[in-house]
């Protein structure tokens, strides 16, 4: 095959698309292929910006109408995490049933899973399950039995007839195994993969990995098994082209919550199976229109969410503060440094519990992947920031315990367990507790959200109350009020 990627106004895109699908036959069959990735926001971000499940919508029905055989995919993480997706109604989390609810109305096609998707616990992930209509692939994840879950293959071979001929489309998925659940099991993915492909044979003229895996794992598929000639990927929440392995397989990611879809156009031959591909970035911005049904389900959806909010005492619209500056809340920045949007929470934190001497959260606890730009932010704003909420704690802990705490929060950098603090700072000497520098054989109290002390974050699996360096002294609000009111106290100041 051959392969080019450009990045092109939309509208210039769908111009270009109109006139391939109405140009003189060239032989060879035309598949269009809209991916789309790590879709947490069934709404815009960015005050409206950027993003938004009903403007790829729109996308997609111009795309359709350029060419019948046009197609979603999706790597994964589509029913976790997401903030309304925390909203309980009847007392029961919605737990991306709006998420299934808008790509059901979108038209997704196929997708993977992503280890997001095993948040949920084993009932509400077989409810998600009932509800999908689009079709999962699973090379390599199946339940604790080894069987394959409802509404997913191990493989798809997916015809494709257009007025040049007929081709085939072998679809392979791919998940990383980080989420470790009793009901899932997952397979090496090189084995999963390799196992499909041997299964297929010679079926397909064209092999498609849809995967949610990092990078160097993508890379690995593409260095050890040559005949897959395109993955698309997921995971990293970011946009990314690369070519790599033998024969120079491309691989593509795009960035999270829709900020920006890629548009895969393939010529394939159906004679030889030989392709070219023409892939290009698009942003999704408030140029393009959004598509009346699907925004139909989206409003939907956010009011039944809403409603959800307001019963736990939220009012979602209501605007906080107005802020001058971004605050910042990728994930490639709160999993790696402090950002202003990590030290507000970490002072509202320390607000709400007056007598400790510092503040310590997990970076992954923000969810909101996204700048909060300049201007009005919403309650539902900080929903987004922090979508799993919990108890701030007050907690005493010993000071040799606490810097190991400190110590593996700096370890994890670039995972979830990064800690972002407040009243620590790391020195050349130790820990800096306020202006003494800790001592192991005192003890500090310790302003802290309550999943650090589930013991469930990565590598700090021993922070529980069963440590005997811990001890609980008082239960404070959810985290988001606590933010609510750090916010509009340095409004009024």
């Amino acid at each position: 095959f051959t392969a080019c990627a450009t990045v092109q106004p939309v509208q210039e895109v769908v111009e270009e698309n109109v006139e391939i699908v109405t140009d003189a036959s060239d032989g060879r069959v035309h598949v269009t292929i809209l991916q789309v990735s790590d879709v947490q926001e069934i709404v815009p971000a960015e005050g409206g910006k950027t993003g938004g499940l009903a403007r790829v919508a729109g996308l997609l029905r111009e795309l359709e109408a350029a060419n019948p055989n046009t197609f979603v995919m999706v790597p994964g993480d589509f029913y976790s995490p997401s903030a309304i997706g925390t909203s309980r109604v009847d007392g029961v989390r919605l737990n991306g049933q709006q998420m299934v609810a808008v790509f059901n109305a979108l038209g997704v096609d196929y997708a993977a899973f992503g280890n997001h998707e095993f948040d949920l616990g084993r009932e509400d992930f077989y409810r998600r399950l009932d509800e999908t209509t689009y079709t999962i692939v699973a090379s390599n994840v199946t339940d604790e039995n080894g069987a394959l879950f409802p509404k997913t293959v191990a493989h798809e071979l997916l015809t494709v007839t257009d007025e040049d001929g007929t081709v085939t489309l072998g679809l392979l998925g791919a998940t990383i195994g980080l989420n470790i659940k009793d009901y899932v099991r997952y397979q090496p993915v090189l084995d999963g993969l390799q196992t499909q492909v041997n299964a297929i044979g010679d079926q397909a003229d064209v092999l498609i990995a849809i995967t949610h895996l990092s990078q160097q794992q993508d890379v690995s598929i593409a260095e050890l098994i040559p005949d897959i000639d395109l993955i698309l990927g997921g995971h990293e929440h970011i946009n990314m082209e690369l070519y790599r392995g033998p024969n120079f397989t491309p691989l593509f990611k795009v960035d999270a919550n829709t900020r920006s879809v890629f548009v895969h156009q393939l010529y394939i031959d159906p004679e030889t199976g030989d392709m070219e591909l023409d892939s290009k970035l698009i942003p999704v911005t408030d140029a393009l229109p959004e598509d009346p049904q699907v925004a139909a389900v989206v409003d939907e959806w956010v009011e039944i969410g809403f409603q959800g909010f307001r019963d736990a005492g939220f009012d979602p619209d209501a605007i906080v503060a107005t802020i001058s500056e971004p605050l910042d809340g990728r994930e490639i920045s709160v999993r790696f440094r402090p950002t202003s949007l990590t030290d507000l929470i970490a002072e509202a934190m320390l607000a709400e519990a007056p007598d400790a001497q510092l503040a310590v959260f997990n970076g992954g606890s923000i969810r909101i992947d996204d700048m909060l730009s300049p201007g009005p932010i919403t309650q539902y704003d900080i929903i987004r920031v922090l979508p799993f909420g919990g108890e701030i704690l007050t907690v005493v802990m010993d000071g040799e315990f606490l810097a190991r705490v400190l110590d593996q929060g700096v370890a994890n950098r670039g995972i979830g367990g990064y800690l972002q603090l407040a009243g620590a700072v790391r020195t050349g000497d130790g820990w800096l507790i306020g202006e003494e520098l800790l001592d192991p054989d005192d003890a500090y109290r310790v302003a802290i959200n309550d999943f650090l002390l589930s013991g469930r974050e990565a590598n700090l699996d021993y922070l529980t109350f069963e440590h005997p360096g811990v001890t609980l002294v008082s239960e404070g609000k959810d985290i988001r009020m606590a933010v609510i009111e750090e916010m509009q106290r340095r409004a009024n100041e």
